[in-house]
């Protein structure tokens, strides 16, 4: 078995799994539109460049998602946020600020009783992630 975590975005999936395929090393897999399905003329033709369906696959893991239509409206993500766990608190650091760019710390990357590193911020896509690096062990 294997969990996944489907994010919904405000039109801007697309950019968003770039940047998140360039920031940790994975590889789009699928980047399919509204406009690419048999159900194309279900959906507005604004909505036809809108991606139905993406995966980005890191490793053995793979994160997934969509982009919101009028049908399915957009109310941003709340009340969970992506975990990252970092190898190595520079690795953590250098994630940390790369999502934190034009986006919102929530908690400034620090060290914590259960971390060398942890950190919580909001992507300038409206994600939501925690950052973290476990103690050495």
């Amino acid at each position: 078995m294997q969990l996944c975590t489907y994010l919904s975005f405000n039109g801007n999936c697309r950019a968003a799994f770039e940047c998140y395929a360039a920031l940790l090393g994975g590889k789009i897999v699928a980047m399919t539109t509204f406009g690419e399905t048999p159900a194309c003329d279900q959906v507005s033709p604004q909505a036809r460049d809108l991606i139905m369906h993406a995966r980005l696959e890191i490793g053995d893991q793979a994160l997934m998602a969509t982009d919101a239509t009028s049908q399915y409206p957009y109310h941003g993500v709340t009340g969970a946020h992506v975990v990252i766990d970092a190898k190595s608190p520079a690795e953590a650091e250098r994630l940390f600020a790369a999502l934190s760019v034009n986006g919102k710390v929530d908690m400034p990357m620090q060290p914590t009783f259960w971390a060398q590193r942890y950190g919580i911020a909001i992507d300038r896509f409206g994600i939501p992630w925690m950052v973290n690096c476990a103690l050495a062990v």
